[in-house]
C-alpha cells in the first residue's frame, strides 16, 4: 500500500520494514503477535524504546510506523479495532540543521575541482574518474539542493536535457523543477567524458540508464560510496570529515539561499518540501541579517 498507493520511496520502504520488525521481535518474546497486539502491549514496546535509550526521534519515527501499520489493518477489515490510535509520540525539540560556512564549501569545491584538474601520468584513470564524480556531485547537491537519493538516481539523459532546468522525481513520486548553475553543467561534462573514457583512450558510451553508474544492486551510485568519499574529500580540504556529509550540503544550499536573500517559499518549492514549516527550520540564519536591517534602515534605528 505504501509503495503503490501513496508512491513512498524505497528508504522509506526501508526504514518502515525495520521498525515493525523490531516491534514484531520484542513483543515476539513476550508471546505476542504484532498484528494481534493491543495497545497495552504497543505501549510497553515504546518503553522498552526508553530503557534501550533510543532517541525521542526515532521512537517518534517508530510509533508513527506504528499507527500507519494498524490503521492500515482496521481501514482492511483485518481488525475490529485500531490499538494504536492512541498512542503518544514522545516530545521532541526540532533541532537546528548543522550547516556549513560558504568559506566551508568553497574549500570543498576547490579542493575538489584541483583533484579533477590532475593530469599527471602516475595518476590512474579510475582515480581521475573519482576526482570527476566527486566535482559534479559536489557541484549538483550544492547548485540544486537535491536530497542525496535523488542526486544519485540521476538519469543519464539529464545529460541530454538542453535547458538548465531538469526534472527531480521527489518523495511521493512528486516532480519538481530545479535549475541547474553554469558550474555544474561544466563538471557534469568532464565527468561524462571522463566516465566513458576507456585506459586506451578510447570513449564508450555508458550506455546505461544512470548519470551516475555502479557496480551496486541499483545500478547506480550508492548513498554510503558517496558519503564515505566526501568525507575523504573533507579531510584533504582541512575540514573535520564528521562535519560534512550530503545532507549537510543540502543544508547549506538552503541556509545559503536564505541568507542572500532569497524567498522562503522559493526555497521551499526548490527543496521539494511539501510543508513550508520544513523549510522554517531554516530561518535561524536570517536572524542577523533580519536584526541588522532593522538597525540600518528602520528611522529609529541605533546610530552606531
Amino acid at each position: 500500500m505504501l509503495a503503490s498507493e501513496r508512491g513512498a520511496s524505497a528508504n522509506t520502504l526501508s526504514a518502515y520494514r525495520s521498525d515493525l520488525e523490531d516491534a514484531g521481535s520484542v513483543l515476539a518474546k513476550a508471546g505476542i503477535d504484532l498484528a494481534a497486539a493491543d495497545t497495552e502491549a504497543l505501549r510497553d514496546f515504546l518503553q522498552k524504546l526508553q530503557k534501550r535509550q533510543v532517541s525521542a526521534a526515532t521512537t517518534a519515527r517508530k510509533t508513527s510506523a506504528l499507527r500507519q501499520f494498524f490503521r492500515f489493518l482496521y481501514g482492511e477489515g483485518l481488525r475490529a479495532d485500531d490499538p494504536a490510535g492512541r498512542l503518544k509520540s514522545p516530545r521532541q525539540g526540532r533541532p537546528l540543521p548543522k550547516v556549513l560556512s560558504i568559506d566551508d564549501v568553497t574549500r570543498l569545491l576547490d579542493q575538489a575541482s584541483r583533484d579533477t584538474e590532475r593530469e599527471m601520468s602516475d595518476v590512474s584513470l579510475p582515480a581521475r574518474q573519482r576526482a570527476a564524480r566527486m566535482l559534479a556531485l559536489l557541484e549538483l547537491i550544492y547548485a540544486t539542493g537535491l536530497r542525496v537519493s535523488e542526486l544519485i538516481a540521476l538519469p543519464d539523459s539529464l545529460w541530454r536535457a538542453r535547458e538548465r532546468l531538469i526534472v527531480v522525481k521527489g518523495k511521493g513520486g512528486k516532480e519538481r523543477l530545479v535549475p541547474l548553475t553554469e558550474k555544474a553543467m561544466a563538471a557534469l561534462k568532464v565527468w561524462r567524458l571522463l566516465r566513458d573514457q576507456r585506459p586506451d583512450g578510447t570513449v564508450v558510451s555508458a550506455g546505461g540508464p544512470w548519470l551516475f553508474p555502479s557496480d551496486s544492486e541499483s545500478g547506480h551510485l550508492t548513498r554510503q560510496a558517496f558519503a564515505r568519499d566526501l568525507k575523504e574529500l573533507a579531510l584533504r580540504s582541512g575540514l573535520s570529515p564528521q562535519a560534512v556529509s550530503p545532507h549537510v550540503l543540502r543544508h547549506a544550499f538552503a541556509s545559503h539561499l536564505l541568507q542572500n536573500g532569497a524567498d522562503l517559499r522559493i526555497v521551499q518549492q526548490l527543496l521539494g518540501h511539501a510543508d513550508i514549516a520544513t523549510t522554517q527550520i531554516y530561518t535561524h540564519v536570517l536572524d542577523e541579517r533580519l536584526k541588522s536591517m532593522v538597525r540600518d534602515l528602520h528611522p529609529l534605528g541605533d546610530d552606531d
